[in-house]
């Protein structure tokens, strides 16, 4: 007890919550779980795509000229909102509270957001920490507000689909590379240099620009004894 189990959500803004959720759906199978006015927020609304039944992606998108609840600016689109890190149960929530103060941080919480309990701190340069504890994976017919979906502009046949995204088989590392379109995003590289790298083979990038060798050599652990 007293640490984090893993991610529980990362919260990202966005200008374009439906080009959020139509891509994670699509691109990566995620399912929408939960489209509501964001608690405690002037305007806000928030989206969660489910990764598994204690893990998700999210997203946070307000009107021009909004402001959150603490009258902060507006972010900028594709910038994170908040990190929050997952717990067993909500004593654990509890005992992490407990550490927090006990290191001189101030810490909000629990607060009950009806599919997750969260605990809310900040972190070095203006980090915005939260732990959260569920038990169950959320229920999309309770947390998908039809007033949201009108307002994000999904309509009934998208809805079904970012609900329950189409299964993809699975098909051997044989699909090739696709011609770039401007209109979509790209990789982490830009102009020549993705240029380049999109001229070579999916083995050839493997093979030049991998770099396994770690910057300490060690040597390998040692195997337990055997209890005999």
């Amino acid at each position: 007890m007293g640490l984090p189990n893993g991610v529980h959500h990362l919260a990202l803004n966005t200008g374009d919550m439906k080009a959020q959720v139509a891509f994670f759906t699509d691109v990566l199978g995620a399912e929408l779980k939960a489209l509501y006015w964001m608690h405690g927020t002037n305007g806000f609304y928030h989206g969660f795509l489910k990764l598994n039944d204690l893990s998700y992606i999210a997203f946070v998108q307000g009107p021009d000229g909004a402001r959150p609840a603490a009258a902060e600016p507006v972010p900028a689109a594709a910038s994170m909102n908040h990190l929050a890190f997952s717990v067993g149960s909500e004593r654990e929530l509890v005992a992490m509270r407990d550490r927090i103060r006990n290191r001189g941080l101030v810490v909000v919480g629990p607060i009950d957001h009806g599919f997750c309990k969260s605990i809310y701190f900040g972190g070095p340069e203006g980090l915005r920490l939260e732990i959260s504890t569920n038990e169950e994976g959320i229920d999309e017919r309770a947390w998908i507000d039809p007033e949201v979906v009108e307002k994000v502009g999904i309509d009934a046949e998208e809805l079904a689909r970012y609900k329950a995204p189409a299964a993809y088989r699975d098909q051997a590392g044989q699909v090739p590379q696709p011609g770039l379109d401007p209109a979509k995003p790209h990789p982490m590289w830009r102009g020549e240099a993705l240029n380049r790298v999109l001229k070579m083979s999916d083995e050839e990038v493997t093979r030049t620009m991998s770099e396994p060798t770690p910057p300490v050599k060690v040597a390998p652990r040692a195997e337990p004894a055997m209890a005999k």
